[in-house]
């Protein structure tokens, strides 16, 4: 049985200004998150010959951890994803049977 996790991704590419960038990113996200119940939302930025592109992701996925997460971006992202990306941040929270703030389920 796999837990279900409320999941928060930031993404922050950057890349010399070419145009389009938005684009490319959702296409990478597309192909890596084919399988997710994941949304996103992408803003771009242009900067001094610069593009960055800041995608927020959230949803529910089967990942415990960051760690896992990390995993499985290793395993399904290409190169250029590796190349764009400049920073990262994410929170995995697994949904708890029974509420937490009691102490008692």
């Amino acid at each position: 049985m796999s837990m279900t996790s409320e999941t928060y991704i930031d993404l922050c590419f950057v890349r010399p200004k070419t145009g389009d960038f938005a684009l490319v990113i959702d296409d990478l996200l597309k192909t890596i998150f084919a399988k997710k119940r994941l949304d996103w939302y992408l803003e771009e930025k242009t900067m001094d010959g610069v593009e960055m592109v800041i995608a927020e992701i959230k949803g529910m996925s089967n990942w415990c951890s960051e760690d896992e997460t990390i995993e499985f971006l290793e395993e399904q992202a290409e190169e250029i994803f590796w190349q764009y990306l400049q920073g990262y941040k994410m929170f995995i929270y697994p949904v708890k049977r029974g509420c937490t703030s009691c102490g008692v389920h």
